[in-house]
């Protein structure tokens, strides 16, 4: 019984640490060498604070650097403001996000992995093809390292966790089914000083005509994600990083103090926004979860926490029939069955986001907050609330299987 999983982000991390606390032997492939890279999704929900309890790892998961997000608060011109989402009314202990940045994240997971015997977690290795048998069936991978070393690694099963530019589901001939999203986003940092260190993390939004951006306070700087309609980068990196300064004065003019702190456009990372899914998750001896299996929107916040729901109901489903031998078809499909709907619903919702809070103000339709959430934030009881909860825990939040669980 063995599985190669191919990608180490969240999905993979926390499938490789399930199974390996159920026995089966992993081999997680990551083709990078470390995880340092800037603008990962870093919003942990509050379904996988609760999965961190009942794997035993709540204490040391709280211990990580991080922070918890506040309300999305937007100001109205002549009224109060409205918040239009209201985390701190969940039930406790699970009534908030939290900011871990994620090299954070999945090193803390490496570590309690690592304690498995039959974890192993290979970097600067990249899993470049599949193996088949004479009947087609997948039987492993190819690989790469950082040094030219090419080899090949069998196993049971194979887990695609690649991200939504997934190498083995375009080998696997998959193509998933594209959707239309009105923007892309580009990240960049701007310094915080230290008189607002004491300001409790908030997200800010600021509205345009033609474009938005929305900030969160992170430990020494504010990360800020910049929304414009999609293909504008080539025109943004034309106008050059004086006209890039001046758009964030205009919609934060709280930080036209510090925009002088964007060197140039290289500072600032384009996030070609996806939003699809797979038909078919599944292939003989091949799974594929997480963003190879379906894209999600950086709307809500939701793709990691999707990813690693994806990974638990993967491990709960498929360790037993690991532990006789290699998954049947049909087991995997039952992996797909189970986090279909999950899926479906909630790129459904960053539809509706899109379409009521994006759409509204990139397309210069209108200039200010998005109207439709403001009115129904004012004037539906409870709407906050539910919204808050359909993002802190998706319609179908996983538990961890009884061989996961271990004491805190």
């Amino acid at each position: 019984m063995s599985v190669v999983i191919s990608g180490g982000g969240p999905a993979g991390m926390m499938l490789g640490l399930m199974l390996a606390r159920a026995g089966v032997g992993v081999t997680v492939l990551e083709k990078h060498g470390d995880f340092l890279r800037d603008f990962r999704g870093d919003t942990v929900h509050a379904s996988t604070v609760r999965l961190m309890d009942e794997l035993g790892l709540g204490r040391k998961f709280a211990a990580l650097p991080q922070s918890r997000l506040g309300n999305l608060v937007v100001r109205v011109p002549g009224a109060d403001p409205v918040a239009l989402s209201a985390y701190e009314r969940l039930r406790p202990p699970y009534n908030y996000i939290a900011m871990v940045p994620q090299w954070d994240l999945l090193n803390f997971l490496v570590e309690e992995a690592r304690r498995e015997p039959t974890f192993t977690l290979r970097m600067d290795t990249e899993a470049t093809g599949l193996l088949r048998d004479a009947g087609g069936r997948v039987t492993g991978v190819r690989y790469r390292t950082r040094d030219g070393e090419e080899g090949e690694l069998r196993a049971d099963l194979t887990v695609a966790a690649d991200g939504r530019h997934s190498t083995l589901r375009r080998e696997a001939g998959l193509v998933p089914e594209e959707f239309p999203v009105p923007f892309d986003v580009w990240w960049f940092r701007l310094p915080r000083h230290t008189h607002e260190q004491a300001l409790p993390p908030s997200l800010v939004p600021g509205f345009g005509h033609g474009d938005m951006a929305l900030s969160f306070a992170r430990s020494d700087y504010f990360q800020v994600a910049y929304f414009r309609t999609k293909g504008a980068d080539p025109q943004l990196r034309a106008e050059g990083v004086e006209r890039f300064r001046e758009r964030i004065a205009r919609l934060l003019p709280q930080y036209a103090d510090r925009v002088d702190r964007l060197a140039g456009l290289d500072d600032v990372h384009l996030l070609d926004v996806r939003l699809n899914r797979l038909h078919r998750w599944y292939q003989d001896g091949l799974l594929l979860i997480g963003d190879a299996a379906h894209a999600m929107s950086p709307a809500g916040g939701v793709g990691i926490n999707l990813a690693i729901q994806d990974a638990v109901a993967a491990a709960a489903l498929l360790a037993e029939p690991l532990r006789r031998g290699r998954p049947t078809v049909a087991a995997l499909a039952r992996v797909q069955h189970r986090r279909w709907r999950p899926t479906v619903i909630m790129q459904g919702v960053q539809q509706v986001l899109h379409h009521v809070m994006f759409e509204p103000v990139l397309t210069g339709r209108q200039s200010g907050p998005p109207t439709r959430l403001v009115r129904l934030a004012r004037y539906v009881p409870g709407f906050p609330l539910l919204l808050s909860r359909v993002i802190a825990f998706g319609p179908l939040p996983e538990h961890a299987p009884a061989f996961a669980r271990r004491g805190a």
